[in-house]
């Protein structure tokens, strides 16, 4: 007896997304399905980067349709990503060569919010995105030193320059421009937000699926340079648990819902320490107050790092800890939080209201 078309919709209406939590038939991602008698082939098309769960996906997905359709004789699953432009402020246009603007942000200095955006952007490069980082901390700029990179961007045009490259990011920062690691950036607020236009708009970026952009700390002139003419898909926001900077983090948060910024969640760094030398494991910072922020502005908890020599070492040394220890639970809790930012920028364009995909019935 060959295959119908409601038993397939009933069969992939019951299968979860364990990235989204969502059934892949209502987020959209089956595409392509064709069914010829009793052999059936489909595509699974993910709105976020995943390279490394692939094949894991593709193997849960035919397993799953062979025990609900067991008359199916041959099946053809294939697992693939597609990055596409989301929704950002009403009125600003996309910026040539970037897909999605991710601002990370902090209300305070010393959170690691650096760190964090450098690992976060590297985690989606591991698994398939064309990343770049723009390091938009223009009196203190750091992201030279934690990817490595030295020398001077060039221009091929005269008219933009190229981005720096490094472990398959594309990188832009004002401490490429600086002739010495000692030298201050005493400027004015205008001259600020002119080299962050400049920064953004003359780099010659290629294709990227998303931009991390590593804000300075505060709520001055580059975060409002960023809400009015920057096209920003979403921002995260970094704190520790200490009460001074989840005040902060709070103040960070209430700006960007001022500028029409959407939050899509927060990180909580240095969240715990665990002694190398005994294993003790002691909440230095206190503990839950970022889940509290999130529970007090509905937001999403989307991960938390601990405080560890290691990660501190890593980036000192311009190798940041995705690259240094890639199979390390630090990384892991880094990529983790990587994966859950991409499928929160995923979901924002979500249609759920479309029909099911469309499915070709051939004569046997």
């Amino acid at each position: 007896m060959s295959i119908t078309d409601v038993e397939v919709q009933t069969a992939l209406s019951r299968l979860i997304d364990p990235n989204t939590k969502k059934d892949f038939l209502a987020s959209r991602a089956i595409k392509n399905i064709e069914i010829n008698g009793n052999d059936l082939s489909l595509d699974i098309l993910l709105g976020y980067p995943a390279k490394s769960v692939w094949d894991e996906i593709r193997s849960m997905v035919e397993d799953h349709l062979r025990d609900n359709l067991p008359s199916i004789k041959r099946l053809s699953v294939n697992v693939s990503s597609k990055i596409v432009p989301h929704a950002a402020q009403r009125g600003i246009k996309l910026v040539d060569g970037i897909k999605n603007i991710i601002a990370v942000a902090s209300g305070k200095g010393g959170v690691g919010k650096s760190t964090t955006a450098v690992n976060i952007a590297l985690a989606l490069a591991a698994e398939g995105a064309r990343v770049g980082i723009l390091d938009a901390d223009i009196y203190g700029p750091s992201q030279p030193t934690m990817m490595g990179i030295k020398g001077q961007p060039v221009s091929r045009d005269g008219k933009s320059i190229e981005p720096m490259q490094k472990y398959g990011l594309q990188v832009m920062s004002i401490g490429f421009m600086i002739h010495g690691e000692d030298v201050p950036m005493v400027w004015r607020g205008p001259m600020v937000t002119q080299a962050l236009d400049q920064l953004l708009n003359q780099t010659h970026w290629d294709a990227l699926d998303y931009l991390i952009v590593d804000m300075p700390p505060g709520t001055g002139d580059i975060q409002l340079t960023l809400s009015q003419k920057v096209p920003v898909t979403g921002a995260i926001i970094v704190t520790t648990p200490q009460d001074i900077a989840l005040m902060d983090a709070r103040k960070g948060l209430k700006m960007f819902e001022k500028v029409g910024i959407r939050i899509l969640g927060v990180v909580e760094n240095m969240s715990t320490h665990i002694c190398s030398k005994c294993g003790h494991e002691e909440h230095i910072f206190g503990s839950g107050g970022a889940e509290k922020i999130c529970n007090d502005y509905q937001i999403e908890f989307i991960g938390s790092l601990p405080l560890d020599i290691r990660i501190r070492e890593h980036t000192d040394s311009g190798s940041p800890t995705v690259v240094f220890d890639p199979d390390g639970l630090v990384a892991k809790e880094y990529k983790q939080i990587a994966r859950r930012l991409a499928v929160k920028v995923a979901e924002m364009a979500q249609d759920y209201s479309a029909a099911f995909p469309k499915i070709v019935m051939q004569k046997t």
